[in-house]
């Protein structure tokens, strides 16, 4: 292995390391504000902005995005990949051990596939095959991105209905609550991916910088990804206030990954991994994150004993909803 490509693992490690420790103090400061009410939009944004806890782990999370960016620009996905996919371990061992969080044996066992689910569809790109692609049909697009953006506002919109004063406390039943925040921040965050795809497209036809300027603010995929990103967001900080880490974190991560892999493999024409082997991580990495899935959402109430620990994530009057 090359000195530069030591040097864009020791990189790589930074932004998953910077990325999810700011998550988690994200955690740590939502667990000490008001619930939050993600219909009242101004007033959401303006109680994070307000916290400088929240701000810390948010500025966190930025700098592991640019680290991310950086090390992009020289070092291929397929060694990249894998260790950002390794920061959802340090997400795991964190929530232990500062949000004081624990697992019950079924889902310590499905937390721990689907961190292997990660790193199994980062095992499965690279290759020879795995020309990237930059257009699509906008027809296409819009049929496979509208239905998808409804569907995970649909489904996250059930979790935060579970959160309304009255509802049965999420911690006390199964990890439901914590799942369709996943799945839902999920598929917007893969559209914003597919967005951010679209986007590419303009960035390899364009040439000078008034051309391209003009043609990232006449494309829809900048609405698109904004408008995506922006609710995703939102409902994830309303996730991690109100449910577990150790599964949302995972959760939303493989969701994400696997809708962008198969729509953006579809969509943009790019072809599938020519080795069988690249081939076969990949479809058992979309298999096995499927089940597990369905495992966790399934979990009956009696089973679910992965309420916190009384620590400092804990809120007077949210106990046991960690």
């Amino acid at each position: 292995m090359s000195i530069p490509s030591y040097a864009g693992i020791a990189l790589a490690l930074l932004s998953a390391t910077a990325y999810n420790t700011g998550l988690i103090q994200e955690k740590r400061a939502l667990g000490r504000m008001p619930a939050l009410d993600v219909r009242r939009v101004p007033r959401t944004i303006a109680t994070l902005l307000a916290d400088p806890a929240w701000l810390a782990g948010f500025a966190l999370m930025l700098l592991g995005l640019a680290c991310q960016i950086a090390v992009l620009t020289f070092e291929p996905v397929s060694v990249v990949q894998p260790v950002l996919a390794s920061g959802v371990a340090l997400v795991l061992v964190l929530s232990r051990l500062v949000l004081r969080e624990r697992l019950g044996a079924v889902e310590t066992w499905c937390v721990a596939a689907l961190v292997a689910c990660l790193i199994l569809l980062a095992a499965s790109t690279g290759g020879r095959s795995a020309g990237a692609g930059h257009h699509a049909r906008p027809g296409w697009m819009a049929a496979v991105m509208i239905p998808s953006v409804v569907i995970g506002l649909l489904v996250a919109a059930g979790a935060v209905r579970e959160r309304s004063p009255g509802r049965r406390s999420p911690g006390r039943r199964a990890p439901a609550a914590a799942i369709s925040f996943g799945v839902g921040t999920g598929l917007l965050y893969g559209v914003a991916a597919l967005a951010i795809k679209g986007l590419s497209g303009i960035l390899v036809g364009q040439h000078g910088i008034a051309s391209l300027a003009a043609g990232v603010v006449s494309s829809p995929f900048l609405y698109v990804l904004a408008a995506c990103s922006a609710a995703a967001m939102l409902l994830y900080q309303a996730g991690l206030q109100s449910c577990r880490a150790s599964i949302l974190v995972p959760a939303s991560n493989v969701t994400g990954s696997v809708y962008f892999m198969i729509a953006g493999t579809l969509l943009f024409h790019e072809h599938l991994p020519a080795s069988p082997g690249k081939l076969g991580l990949r479809l058992a990495a979309i298999a096995v994150a499927g089940l597990v899935l369905v495992t966790l959402s399934r979990q009956a109430p009696d089973q679910a004993s992965g309420e916190a620990l009384p620590g400092p994530a804990t809120v007077p009057g949210y106990a046991g909803r960690q």
